[in-house]
């Protein structure tokens, strides 16, 4: 059993930058693939970002890429998002999520979601 808790998020203008943060109980936390989500109002929940369990890999939504970057420290338990750059695009509740092992860019495949933090990014 893993359990997530995002935070970090709040008010920014655009231009700004914003670090997440995600915290994880359990022992198993080194061997899951991290994630990202958005879910915009109105929008469907989107990928935005993953790291293998090693931390060696990374992947990104192209709407993203080169603005963000994800991060683990597994000795912590901790999940991070540095989103540089931000855009009013960039709205969102953001969410982590869990896989056992392998990345997946799919919501339906994850294992396990935090509740969400809100990103608001004004113009």
């Amino acid at each position: 059993q893993v359990q997530l808790v995002e935070s970090g998020g709040g008010l920014v203008q655009a231009g700004g930058s914003l670090t997440l943060s995600c915290a994880a109980s359990g022992r198993t936390f080194s061997r899951y693939a991290m994630h990202w989500f958005r879910q915009a109002p109105g929008k469907e929940r989107e990928f935005v970002a993953a790291i293998s369990w090693i931390g060696g890999r990374q992947f990104y939504a192209d709407s993203v890429e080169g603005r963000f970057t994800i991060s683990r420290d597994n000795a912590k338990n901790m999940l991070y998002l540095k989103m540089n750059n931000l855009e009013p695009e960039d709205t969102a509740v953001y969410f982590c999520a869990a896989k056992w092992d392998v990345i997946r860019t799919n919501s339906d495949g994850m294992d396990y979601w935090g509740e969400g933090t809100l990103v608001t990014v004004s113009s």
